[in-house]
C-alpha cells in the first residue's frame, strides 16, 4: 500500500478523518491514475480537485492552447497563460496547488490510433471533450480498454453526468449502459451549436465538473451508489436537478447481443476526432 508523508497527512487531514475515506481510502487515491480529457470548462474543475484530493498520477490530454476567451469557464488557466499549451497551463497550476501530484501531459489529439494506448495507462477517464465525435471514441475505447468512464457535458444553461462502465454486470445480469445506449448515434453535423456559437454560462462547467470530480473519486474508492446507469440533468435556469435512468440497449451496436462494433476502426473515418475541450 502506498505510504502517506507526514505533509499529506497534514494536507489530506480532512479526508483522514472522514470515516468513508481514512487513511487507507487516502492511499488509494494517491495510487491511482486517472485521465482527464481536455483541459477546458470541465476538465478545470475536474483536474482542480483530483490534484487537491491527492490523486497520484494525473493525465491530461489536449491540444489546444489557452485563449482569454477560455477564461470565463477555463479556471485552471490564468491571463499569464494565455497562449501557452493547455496540458502545460494545467500543469504548472494543479502543481501550485498540490506539489505531491503527478501531471502527465500528452500534447495531442486522441486519435482511433492511439486512444487505446494511452487509456490503458490510466485506472479511470473523465471525459470533458465538446463534441460527439471525441464522446464516441472515448466511450468505445474505455469499453475495449475496460476503464469506467465519468462522463460529463455542457449545454449554454444546462449540463449532465453519467458514468459508464459497461464491461460490468448489473443485479440483474445485464451489462451496465454504454454512451451508446443513451445517445444511439450523434446528431447531424450542425444541429447542435457549440459553445463558441451559442455560448455557455461559465458556472455551469463548475457545477458539472465538479460532480465529474466527485464521482471520480467515489469510482476510485468504491464509495456510495455507482452513477452508472442513470444520469444527472442540471437545469441552471430552473435551479433544478434530475436523475433519469438510463437502460441497456440490447440492439446497441456495441454491447448488444448482436455487436457490430469490435475494435476502433470506425472512428478512423470519423472527421474531427479532435479532443477539443469544453
Amino acid at each position: 500500500m502506498t505510504t502517506l508523508t507526514a505533509d499529506e497527512v497534514q494536507r489530506y487531514k480532512r479526508h483522514l478523518v472522514l470515516r468513508e475515506v481514512g487513511a487507507q481510502g487516502q492511499q488509494r487515491l494517491k495510487a491511482a491514475r486517472v485521465l482527464v480529457i481536455g483541459a477546458g470548462g470541465l476538465g478545470s474543475p475536474v483536474l482542480l480537485y483530483l490534484a487537491a484530493a491527492g490523486v497520484g498520477t494525473l493525465g491530461i490530454i489536449d491540444d489546444d492552447r489557452v485563449s482569454i476567451d477560455n477564461l470565463q469557464r477555463q479556471i485552471i488557466h490564468g491571463t499569464r497563460n494565455a497562449g501557452a499549451l493547455k496540458v502545460d497551463s494545467a500543469a504548472e497550476n494543479i502543481r501550485e496547488i498540490n506539489p505531491h501530484v503527478t501531471v502527465e501531459q500528452h500534447a495531442e489529439r486522441l486519435t482511433a490510433e492511439n486512444a487505446l494506448d494511452i487509456i490503458s495507462q490510466y485506472d479511470l477517464v473523465a471525459d470533458g471533450s465538446d463534441n460527439f465525435a471525441t464522446r464516441y471514441l472515448v466511450a468505445d475505447a474505455c469499453y475495449f480498454a475496460r476503464r469506467p468512464l465519468v462522463y460529463g457535458a455542457l449545454g449554454s444553461l444546462d449540463g449532465y453526468v453519467s458514468v459508464f462502465k459497461p464491461f460490468e454486470k448489473q443485479s440483474d445480469g445485464t451489462p451496465y449502459p454504454t454512451l451508446r445506449c443513451l445517445f444511439p448515434q450523434a446528431p447531424p453535423a450542425g444541429l447542435v451549436a457549440n459553445c463558441s456559437e451559442v455560448g455557455v454560462l461559465g458556472p455551469i462547467a463548475g457545477v458539472i465538473g465538479t460532480l465529474q470530480a466527485t464521482e471520480v473519486i467515489k469510482e476510485l474508492l468504491a464509495l456510495g451508489d455507482t452513477l452508472a446507469g442513470r444520469l444527472i440533468i442540471y437545469d441552471a435556469a430552473a435551479s433544478r436537478f434530475e436523475t433519469v435512468t438510463i437502460k441497456w440497449d440490447p440492439t446497441n451496436p456495441l454491447t448488444g447481443l448482436n455487436p457490430t462494433i469490435q475494435d476502433l476502426s470506425q472512428h478512423r473515418t470519423t472527421t474531427n476526432p479532435a479532443c477539443a475541450a469544453e
